[in-house]
Formats: structure tokens, C-alpha cells, sequence
């Protein structure tokens, strides 16, 4: 039989122990139970275990010492605590040392389903988490390009063969998929890699500028030029350069591009003086070209001359796979002597979120985080208003869960105590507790 996952449930407590084995087995779970919290404790070893229901008053060790001795012995266990109604405040301690979360006493059968269902999931995304660190250490450690998407291993393969060739290149893709970063990875393999590396940005040049910045002028070409001047072609001579957002160059501007493409010379803005320098032209674009090509505004002469080798990034909503693994990458980048945690239900709004920035988008939001992550968890109150709740920003409404979670930050201000804070909002201290731990709300 197929198990979801095993269980370890200690509590010496028999109708507990059997109401827990019987609820949890109904669900898809193998249960492995014991009265006794030393034989529980006997029974536990590396990796055996998934998860792991510890009742908190048992002898002769409590289920502090037991949960303990687990996160010792097997880290990789999701422990959980079982609590009578009094006992808030050591289920509390005991999530302070390493519990995920608590079951209160008495507890029915959908309630327990429910609980275990959200433990798993938990237990789960944090399976993958290690097993994502492990891929980090050994995916292409020579590149900034992190990703396990058979698409983008493909172009990187792709940029690999052709990188010590003069092959002219073009990568299409959304702002913030990387298309620098696979630019600069070509340079880097090729024979070019000891020389320059010049990037530009076309479209932060305006039209007047962008030949001059590209080609060079001689004193006295235009308004301004007080001196003869070096463009990005002849300062990358050897290397290679970098047009970034090429589909908003001008039509002149153009022209002289598909001339050093076609004969590799060029002559400077107001010069009559032939030049010709070793260049290898990357360009990139986040503009569908085949389109800009039946506008008549790309031409297609100079299309078919960079388009010798043309990769594709796919956006980061068509690759999820990739985001858990960078959302780690990040997350060490951000924190390298820090070991940082994420909740489930932040990993889970990271997960389902588009990324109409892509990867650039991720990495600020991961920088924010890490950095307001005080208590060494990341949260989902750690993220902009535009990520916890994406449509609602579009349409200026708030999610049901975004104005539960200003409701309460809004009584806590007020009132003298939590329990104040309980009798004001109708909850019991335990449920208010365990919404200012979802909403990630501090003390």
C-alpha cells in the first residue's frame, strides 16, 4: 500500500492515542503509536518518520524533553504538539523550540483531518526546500543562472555550443527573465572572456545619441562634441557588446549596425574615416521582433543578419519549478551567515503568484523579506501589498484574509493585553494566537 506519509503518534493517553491513529490512517497515512514516550523516543531515527503528534504532559519524559531529543535525532520530522485546553502558553514555548504547531484538546475528526492536512503541506514544502539547497550546490556553479526548466538547460546548452564563435546572437524574452545574465554567460565561455564585456541599453539612449554612443563622434559633429570620442564598438574591440532593447534603435541607427554586422567596419558620427574593430554582437529584445518585422519598423535585412543563433527565456510563470529554487538562491544571497526560514503560507503565495516582473521582480521582493525577516522567518507580512494580494490591488479591494489582518493589527494598538484584545475581536486566545502567527503579526 501506498502511504502519504508516516506518522509517529506518542500519547499516554489510550482513547487519544487510538482516536489520533484511527483519524489519521482514514486520511492516507501509516501510523506508528506509543504510550510510552520512551519507546516513541526508541522508535525514532534519521528520515523514519514524516511527521510526528508528541502530547505535551506525559512521563516519565514531558513532550518538551521528546520533541527535543526528535529535532536531534531527525531534524527533517515535522513535530506537533498535543495540548489540553490549559496549556496554551507551553504549546506556545514549544513552537518557540522547534514544534510547528499545536492540536488543542478535545478535537473532533474533521478538525483533525483538516490540521494534518495543513502539517503535511508544510512538512512537504519544506522536503522540497532541502532538497532544492542540495540542487543549488551543484547546479552550474560557474553561472548566475539558476534554473531546473528543461527549456532554459536547453538554451543554456545552446549558448554553450556557440559561445567561441562570431556568430551574431539574439535573446528574446520578458524584462527580468535573464537575458543579460545568458549575454554575459556566453562572453564568459568563449575565447573573448579576458577582453570587454560593454552592455547598452538602447532603449535608455535617446535617438540623437544612440549612433554617437555606439559609433563615436569626431569634435565638432554636432552641438556638444568638443572632442572626438570613442563609442561602445571600438571600446569593446576584442570583447563582446551587449545591445540590450534592440528593437528601439532608430532606422539610421540601424543601417549602420547592419553594415558592421555585414563588412565589421563602421565610420564614426561626422567622420568620413573608415574604422573596423573585432566585435561580437549579442542584442536582446522583449519586443515580439516577427511583429515589429510586419510593422516595417525592424528591419529585416539587419533581422536575418543578428539572428544567426536566437534564444528564447521563457517568463517565470511558465517555469514554477524554478521558483522554489530560486526563492533559496535568494534567500542565501540575501543571508549568507544567517540561516532564514520561510512559512508555508508565504511559500505558498510566492508559489501561485504570476511575476509579471520574472526573476528581477522575485529577487527584490526576496531582498525585502530577508531583510525585514527579523526573527530569522519570512512571512507573509514581510511582502509588498501588490503580492500578498495581487487582484485586489488591480481593483483597489482588499482580500477577506488583508482586512481580517488590519482588523487585528488595528486592536492590538489599542488594547492592554491579548486577552482584551481576544473578548474585543469574539475569539478565544488560542484562535487569536493563531492568526497573528499566520498573518505573521508581531508582538
Amino acid at each position: 500500500m501506498n502511504y502519504r506519509g508516516v506518522v509517529l503518534v506518542v500519547d499516554d493517553e489510550p482513547n487519544i492515542l487510538k482516536t489520533l491513529k484511527i483519524g489519521l490512517e482514514s486520511v492516507g497515512f501509516k501510523v506508528v503509536g506509543f504510550l510510552n514516550p520512551l519507546d516513541g523516543l526508541e522508535s525514532v531515527e534519521e528520515g523514519r518518520y514524516d511527521i510526528a503528534f508528541i502530547d505535551l504532559m506525559m512521563q516519565p519524559i514531558d513532550g518538551m524533553q521528546l520533541l527535543q531529543e526528535i529535532r536531534q535525532k531527525s531534524p527533517s520530522t515535522t513535530s506537533v504538539i498535543i495540548t489540553a485546553h490549559g496549556s496554551i502558553d507551553s504549546a506556545v514555548e514549544a513552537i518557540k523550540k522547534g514544534a510547528f504547531d499545536f492540536l488543542q484538546k478535545p478535537f473532533d475528526l474533521k478538525e483533525l483531518h483538516l490540521f494534518a492536512e495543513k502539517v503535511f503541506e508544510h512538512h512537504r514544502m519544506r522536503s522540497e526546500i532541502r532538497s532544492l539547497r542540495q540542487q543549488l550546490a551543484s547546479s552550474y556553479s560557474d553561472t548566475n543562472i539558476i534554473t531546473r526548466d528543461v527549456r532554459m538547460r536547453n538554451q543554456l546548452d545552446l549558448s554553450l555550443q556557440v559561445a567561441d564563435s562570431m556568430l551574431s546572437v539574439i535573446i528574446e524574452g520578458e524584462s527580468g527573465t535573464g537575458k543579460e545574465l545568458f549575454a554575459q554567460y556566453i562572453h564568459s565561455h568563449s575565447s573573448r572572456h579576458e577582453k570587454p564585456f560593454i552592455k547598452v541599453n538602447c532603449a535608455a539612449l535617446a535617438e540623437n545619441l544612440l549612433e554617437s554612443e555606439l559609433f563615436g563622434h569626431v569634435k565638432g559633429a554636432f552641438t556638444g562634441a568638443i572632442k572626438d570620442r570613442e563609442g561602445r564598438f571600438e571600446l569593446a574591440d576584442g570583447g563582446t557588446i551587449f545591445l540590450d532593447e534592440i528593437a528601439d534603435i532608430s532606422a539610421s541607427a540601424q543601417v549602420k549596425l547592419l553594415r558592421f554586422l555585414q563588412h565589421r567596419e563602421f565610420e564614426r558620427v561626422g567622420d568620413n574615416l573608415t574604422r573596423k574593430v573585432d566585435v561580437r554582437v549579442i542584442a536582446a529584445t522583449n519586443k515580439n521582433l516577427s511583429e515589429l518585422l510586419k510593422q516595417g519598423t525592424f528591419r529585416e535585412d539587419l533581422f536575418y543578419r543578428l539572428n544567426s543563433i536566437r534564444l528564447y527565456l521563457p517568463p517565470l510563470r511558465e517555469r514554477p519549478e524554478d521558483i522554489l529554487l530560486l526563492i533559496q538562491h535568494f534567500i542565501k544571497k540575501f543571508s549568507p551567515n544567517n540561516e532564514i526560514e520561510i512559512h508555508s503560507e508565504a511559500l505558498k503565495l510566492l508559489t501561485s503568484y504570476t511575476w509579471p516582473g520574472n526573476v528581477r521582480e522575485l529577487e527584490n521582493v526576496m531582498e525585502r523579506a530577508v531583510l525585514l525577516a527579523k526573527q530569522g522567518e519570512i512571512g507573509v507580512s514581510h511582502f509588498p501589498p501588490e503580492l500578498q494580494n495581487p487582484e485586489g490591488v488591480k481593483k483597489g479591494i482588499l482580500s477577506l484574509e488583508a482586512v481580517e489582518r488590519q482588523h487585528i493589527v488595528r486592536v492590538l494598538r489599542i488594547v492592554k493585553d491579548l486577552d482584551e484584545a481576544a473578548r474585543l475581536l469574539n475569539i478565544n486566545p488560542t484562535t487569536l494566537w493563531r492568526k497573528r502567527k499566520k498573518y505573521g503579526i508581531k508582538d
